[in-house]
């Protein structure tokens, strides 16, 4: 397994002017691009008066999804408690105190809808995808959930043996293994380095009272966001917020939590099993954050770069140059571009599985494209 990390680079957008030809080609084509925009949902955005937002985009369909989302990942933790937000995703669904578990199960399944979460290093995000028609039943019952689970002791003990059991299993996931390692890398000693599930012993150690501190602490209005997709009409979902949440207090009981910034650091890690057939490994540099003016050729650089696996049925013949130079010789098995983007910074890179005899040619390909 092999992480790189090199000094922060700057990428710039290039346009190459043609003949007269050409360039009526590009106004067509931006003409084309602009009539499809007319057909793309605006986006509504609304703040209710306790700082709750609401965003949608009604494409009239017959389904939606609907979700809140909030700043609240391992980023917003400490050494002590790292871990509890994601503990905290896994309570969710055992049973409020209007709602047993079962209940709520039963009442998910006969509506024919989804109900799920998950959580990053900078938000927890619950979710829930229905029928049109049920739009209110599912903000009812996302709100019910994060405003009134339980927290059984019972349940937080059954629990801590589902979370342990699923870091063993994350850590057979090598990708998921060197991103965590390229995070402790890139940005150490800052709270982006720290992995979202927690070290196993805050885990076995984690009280109901640190739960209920970190709810306390940042599931508040201006922190969450009301988000619908599909069919679902904006004034509507408004209304809902307003029924739901609109009587969340704003007020901390402690002090506000504040984002603290992360510094990033060109490094290298390198662990070493020879009995592993491949190497897997990831090379990065600093990107930016989602609001920079950068993301969007980052976002077209990244897609450029692409990715390639050689089960793919394109072979070398894939639209990717650095797929046509790694393809031949079967030493590269496959490598994977990515942008991933937090509020103020990022990572710009790219993940790879190769032979062992072929980490220094990749590398060297791999830069050599960028």
């Amino acid at each position: 397994m092999a992480l790189r990390l090199l000094p922060k680079t700057l990428i710039r957008s290039v346009v190459v002017s043609g003949e007269r030809s050409s360039l009526r080609g590009l106004s067509s084509a931006s003409s084309a691009v602009r009539e499809c925009l007319l057909n793309v949902p605006e986006t509504k955005v609304t703040t209710l008066d306790n700082g709750f937002r609401v965003a949608s985009e009604d494409s009239g369909l017959p389904t939606a999804t609907v979700g809140v989302w909030i700043d609240a990942g391992s980023r917003y933790e400490n050494d002590r408690n790292n871990g509890v937000a994601h503990f905290l995703e896994h309570m969710a669904f055992k049973g409020t105190g209007k709602r047993s578990q079962t209940q709520l199960e039963l009442e998910v399944e006969n509506m024919g809808a989804h109900l799920n979460a998950y959580t990053s290093r900078e938000q927890t995000v619950y979710y829930a995808r229905c029928f049109n028609n049920d739009v209110e039943k599912a903000v009812e019952i996302l709100a019910d959930i994060l405003r009134n689970s339980k927290l059984g002791e019972a349940e937080i003990e059954r629990e801590r043996g589902v979370i342990l059991r699923e870091m063993q299993e994350v850590e057979q996931n090598l990708q998921e293994v060197v991103f965590d390692h390229l995070h402790a890398s890139a940005f150490q000693h800052t709270p982006l380095a720290r992995t979202i599930l927690g070290p196993s012993e805050n885990i076995q150690s984690i009280q109901r009272s640190d739960l209920q501190e970190y709810v306390q602490d940042h599931y508040k209005p201006p922190r969450m966001v009301l988000a619908g997709a599909g069919g679902v009409e904006h004034g509507r979902l408004v209304e809902l917020a307003n029924k739901y949440f609109g009587d969340m207090r704003s007020d901390y009981p402690r002090q506000s939590p504040s984002l603290e910034g992360c510094r990033f650091t060109g490094s290298e890690i390198r662990f070493r099993n020879d009995n592993m057939p491949f190497v897997y490994g990831a090379i990065a540099v600093e990107g930016v954050g989602w609001d920079h003016p950068d993301n969007i050729p980052l976002m077209i650089a990244n897609t450029l770069i692409g990715q390639w696996d050689r089960s793919h049925g394109s072979g070398v013949n894939a639209p990717s140059r650095l797929a046509q130079r790694v393809g031949w010789g079967g030493r590269t098995q496959s490598f994977q571009s990515f942008n991933t983007c937090y509020k103020d910074t990022g990572l710009w890179g790219i993940y790879f599985v190769c032979n062992v005899d072929a980490v220094e040619d990749l590398s060297w390909n791999i830069q050599s494209e960028w």
